[in-house]
């Protein structure tokens, strides 16, 4: 992954963005591409990190209501469409 080539949700709002978490989060909002629901083992996998960093960066994004999870364990998780939301209203009031 090129330095600066990140997922535009990947970045937090309450958290500081060191370059290792935007990676680990641009892996793991990538891998739900088209996939809908994921648990954390599908992620990792997906994303090539281990289950337990990939479960610290879903609970950030969770956090800034970026990704959801849903019944029991083992939990499932989609993005809510949120983060994408926010950059579509800023590019529209920049217009």
């Amino acid at each position: 992954m090129q330095r600066g080539n990140y997922h535009p949700n990947a970045y937090l709002e309450r958290r500081r963005n060191v370059i290792g978490g935007l990676e680990a989060r641009t892996k793991i909002l990538n891998a739900f591409d088209d996939r809908g629901m994921l648990t954390v083992k599908g992620i990792a996998e997906l994303a090539v990190l281990s289950p337990y960093v990939s479960r610290h960066h879903l609970r950030l994004l969770e956090a800034e209501r970026i990704v959801k999870r849903r019944g029991k364990r083992p939990y499932t998780w989609r993005i809510t469409g949120k983060g994408q939301k926010r950059l579509i209203q800023a590019n529209e009031q920049r217009s």
